[in-house]
């Protein structure tokens, strides 16, 4: 079922003050748990906790920021600035991992001797399944709305469990061998939340850069696209720019018959534009054309040995987009080459000259294509 934006972003706050109320609880009753133990590691549980709340109050305003309508400034809308909020939320990450594992270090320096309760056990043992819970219920939300922030707090709230579950551990060490362990426990937990920060600003990061296209969305409006038309040879170049999440422009190319009139091009484009936005949400805003031979009796079989000499090349992924001209002698085609070739330029300069070895009376033309999407 598609979720309007306007329902994705209620949900997205709705979850989001859920987690900031059992958030700022839970920090609220472990701080106090931890000053009464003299627990260092409760206590950045604690700090833990209340970071996680700012994250989730960040995911709102992102979230508020994103669903602003298009402007004469920004004509694509807002929606990248959960990217951007996200940023964010990795650098609070980080530095509250930073600053707990500086604290931690004090007290292994200068230790401090805890004592613990019943009452602080139960309370942190309530923590946990508390986390599980809040954890889960985040997680699964923001993979229905599509929400990386959502996602990404779900699990670092699943990892915060473990992490309270590790200082009750400790708490169990120190009650039964007298062996304090708080300091150091502190120091394993400072590492946890700097890898959950590193992770979140690697992810981020890699979105605001632009990733490749994920291969079953690919394959899938490549088939939506070629389904339009029974005449439609094959759909390549497929582009998506991401203006946030569920917020995508595209264009591609499609082969079809050299005999086609500009009325017929002209139909079946505006067709296939709102059939992929339709089913993929995607604005479609170029639609390229690549014209097959039909008229050259002798245009299949120049191809099939033009193919051969092209695909002899292990770098390339493929050709597509082949026309010949016997009048004017012209001859052109894409090639797309793998990003593993050490030498993506070179490999090109070897297919274009390997074609113009073996059809030396014609004015070949290749198009240099990039490996974007499957």
């Amino acid at each position: 079922m598609t979720i309007s934006a306007y329902e994705r972003e209620k949900i997205i706050v709705r979850t989001s003050a859920i987690g900031i109320t059992a958030n700022i609880a839970l920090a609220a009753f472990k701080a106090f748990v931890g000053f009464v133990s003299g627990s260092i590691a409760i206590i950045l549980d604690s700090v833990n906790n209340l970071s996680d709340a700012l994250s989730s109050v960040i995911t709102i305003i992102g979230t508020k920021l994103a669903g602003k309508p298009a402007d004469r400034e920004h004509p694509y809308g807002h929606g990248r600035a959960e990217y951007l909020t996200a940023l964010v939320i990795a650098v609070i990450i980080l530095y509250a991992g930073l600053t707990s594992l500086i604290e931690s270090v004090k007290k292994i320096i200068n230790p401090v001797t805890p004592e613990y309760t019943s009452l602080s056990i139960i309370i942190i043992f309530v923590a946990v399944f508390v986390k599980i819970f809040l954890g889960l219920f985040v997680k699964h939300t923001g993979k229905r709305v599509n929400s990386d922030s959502l996602v990404a707090s779900g699990q670092d709230a699943l990892m915060d469990s473990i992490i309270s579950a590790s200082t009750i551990l400790a708490a169990f060490i120190f009650i039964f061998f007298h062996l304090s362990l708080e300091a150091w426990l502190g120091v394993i937990i400072s590492f946890a939340i700097l890898k959950a920060g590193y992770e979140t600003l690697q992810e981020t990061l890699s979105k605001i850069l632009g990733e490749r296209i994920d291969s079953d969305i690919s394959h899938d409006i490549k088939k939506t696209v070629v389904s339009v038309d029974s005449e439609i040879a094959g759909a390549y170049d497929l582009v998506l720019n991401n203006y946030g999440p569920d917020k995508h422009l595209g264009s591609v190319h499609i082969e079809v018959p050299d005999t086609w009139t500009a009325d017929k091009i002209d139909t079946v484009t505006r067709k296939i534009a709102d059939v992929v936005l339709q089913k993929h949400n995607v604005v479609m805003t170029a639609i390229g054309v690549y014209s097959i031979n039909t008229k050259e009796d002798c245009a299949s079989k120049i191809h099939q040995d033009v193919m051969r000499i092209v695909m002899g090349h292990p770098e390339i992924i493929q050709m597509h987009g082949f026309f010949i001209d016997e009048v004017e002698k012209l001859m052109r085609f894409d090639i797309v080459v793998s990003f593993d070739s050490l030498d993506m330029r070179a490999i090109y300069n070897h297919v274009v000259d390997d074609v113009k070895e073996s059809y030396p009376g014609y004015d070949v033309q290749v198009q240099f294509d990039f490996d974007v999407s499957d």
